[in-house]
């Protein structure tokens, strides 16, 4: 029985027919109970591939989203044009009659005659255009008109003509509803599509794996969820992305949904209601979108929501009915992300108040003298802090145990804006604390939500550039009379008012840079050819120093400084609250980077 392969199954009141191979073609009768164990043998074996299938993909995802569809693509391609010429194929052998379902005529007479029934099919239908939402996800990683052209010439047609052959195949062939792809798949090509269509279904998981990375990216960027290794798979390509930790937790889950449900349909309730949730989302997202940043006018904005909730809630309310067949899947694990996500983005800003209203005052820094007190060694000191003005608390705590100081301290303060990308010369801003002869700086870099970090070299190669960029300009403005330091100004306030003049995301920069600079009198870095002035010879010498001094202590060493703030709940907290911050934020803290 174990050596047998399964090739049909019917099943009778008390016994069960079975076709084996062994060694020639026979038919053999067993018993139901025999049978069913054969079953569930055949069904293990189904279930040892399809992981053994996700352990090799999630495998595959550190080479990147470039190399990764560029192995997948023709197999994408083959399976549209595949299914495309099977549903030509089925509409010219049964008739294509079923082509006036098109007219919304017929489907309200679908919704007439079936009424709950058809109502609940929906739940069903909602597979069919979830291929859609998977498509919008590589968004982030291909141009928008390569998947525009993609979409209209090639995805959309293949799919109306694979379903609308299927369809014609249903309407002479009712009792073959429950596997009726394969069923209307001719003789001749059979295998060859049963081929494809498994790795197609490999290749559909792609998306979403890309999807979940941008996703956490940004999230990540915006301070909602845990640090986590972010790897930057492609030079050409900034969205291509691949998060270890994510990969690894997604190939769990995957596992154990496969494992676990052993039932296309549960899995495919789960799928679907995920895809409705998404849908309602991006609706309601999208509204905001086209109120406060596109500005449409209410009556577009009103046609828009009514049109899309009335479909969407739709479909939301036939899902809601496979909530208890595989439905409550993506709930569950969406609950949990939102949990961490949450704890995590609280914790994170009570860390921050606590460090913004503890930060050391100025005159403090300044009664300690050019030495702080302490021994000035050669090198320089980057301490990280979260604060993008004053000095932080972990400062005063670093010089009041340590014996010693780097000769030049730069703040370094690493933020995200609510724009995609930051430029180059946008990247850092630089700011003097205290006297020169204190050699103290802060600097702030500034990076989009889609931006990614470099390596600790790179990084510290453009930080230092921009500083020695700074040295040079503030020397220019020292030189400048009246005058000419009027001009500097009225260059500056130009560029500024150019930047609210460009489109969105500059303009979302420049009132973050404007509302910096007010508070902590930060100067953007940038090269002095750029500005039309002249300075006396006393300026270039100091300059000439200073940036000596500069490279000199860059030459004896750079110490990268980070502090570390414990956040614990107060004694009067409530119970969650202690549990959330307490357990959970400290827990995140201490596995993630």
């Amino acid at each position: 029985m174990v050596r047998g392969t399964i090739i049909y199954q019917k099943y009778h009141s008390y016994s069960c027919t079975c076709w084996y191979l062994h060694g020639d073609w026979r038919w053999y009768s067993y018993p139901s109970y025999i049978c069913f164990i054969c079953c569930w043998w055949h069904q293990g074996v189904v279930v040892v591939v399809a992981v053994v299938i996700l352990i090799g993909l999630f495998s595959m995802q550190h080479y990147g989203t470039d190399r990764v569809g560029w192995l997948f693509a023709p197999v994408v391609l083959l399976w549209f044009l595949l299914i495309g010429g099977i549903g030509i194929f089925n509409l010219w052998r049964f008739g294509g009659n079923v082509l006036r379902a098109f007219s919304p005529f017929y489907v309200y007479r679908y919704f007439q005659k079936g009424k709950k029934n058809s109502w609940l099919s929906l739940g069903g239908i909602l597979l069919s255009i979830t291929g859609t939402e998977a498509l919008f996800a590589d968004l982030a990683n291909f141009p928008v008109s390569s998947v525009q052209i993609a979409f209209t010439l090639l995805v959309f047609p293949c799919l109306l003509l694979a379903y609308s052959g299927q369809a014609a195949y249903l309407v002479q062939n009712l009792h073959h509803s429950q596997d009726v792809f394969y069923r209307s798949i001719p003789d001749k090509i059979y295998w060859p599509v049963f081929v494809i269509a498994t790795l197609a279904a490999i290749v559909a998981s792609q998306a979403t794996i890309t999807a979940t990375f941008s996703i956490i990216k940004q999230a990540l960027a915006h301070g909602c969820f845990p640090r986590v290794k972010v790897v930057h798979t492609s030079k050409k390509f900034l969205g291509q992305i691949y998060i270890p930790d994510i990969n690894w937790i997604l190939m769990v889950l995957c596992i154990a949904c496969t494992a676990g449900f052993k039932n296309q349909s549960q899995i495919g309730n789960a799928y679907g209601t995920a895809v409705v949730l998404v849908m309602l989302v991006t609706t309601l997202l999208m509204i905001l979108v086209m109120i406060l940043v596109w500005h449409c006018h209410w009556i577009l904005v009103v046609v828009f929501t009514g049109l899309s909730l009335i479909i969407e809630c739709t479909y939301f309310s036939a899902v809601l009915f496979k909530v208890d067949q595989g439905g409550w899947a993506p709930l569950a694990v969406a609950g949990v992300f939102l949990i961490v996500m949450y704890v995590w983005h609280y914790g994170s800003v009570k860390r921050y108040e606590f460090e913004l209203h503890s930060k050391v005052s100025m005159a403090w820094i300044l009664g300690l003298g050019p030495s702080l007190g302490l021994v000035r060694v050669p090198g320089i000191g980057l301490v990280y802090t979260e604060l993008a003005s004053g000095v932080p608390h972990i400062f005063s705590h670093f010089i009041t145990n340590l014996p010693a100081i780097h000769s030049v301290v730069v703040f370094v303060c690493v933020k995200y804006l609510p724009v995609y990308t930051v430029t180059d010369e946008e990247l850092f801003l630089v700011k003097r604390i205290g006297p020169k002869n204190f050699h103290m700086f802060r600097c702030v870099a500034r990076y989009g939500y889609k931006d990614l970090h470099k390596k600790d070299d790179d990084f510290e190669k453009k930080l230092f550039h921009n500083l020695f960029m700074f040295v040079r300009l503030e020397s220019m403005m020292e030189g400048c009379s009246d005058s000419e330091y009027s001009l500097c100004e009225q260059q500056t306030v130009q560029s500024r008012d150019a930047m609210f003049n460009n489109n969105g995301n500059t303009g979302s920069l420049s009132i973050v840079d404007l509302s910096i600079s007010s508070v902590d009198s930060i100067v953007p870095a940038k090269s002095p050819l750029q500005v039309n002035v002249t300075f006396q010879s006393s300026s270039q010498c100091t300059e000439v120093d200073e940036l000596e001094f500069l490279n000199n202590c860059r030459e004896a060493g750079v110490v990268h400084i980070l502090g570390n703030t414990v956040v614990r709940a107060s004694r009067d907290s409530r119970f969650y609250k202690k549990i959330a911050v307490d357990y959970i934020y400290a827990f995140l803290r201490k596995i993630c980077r």
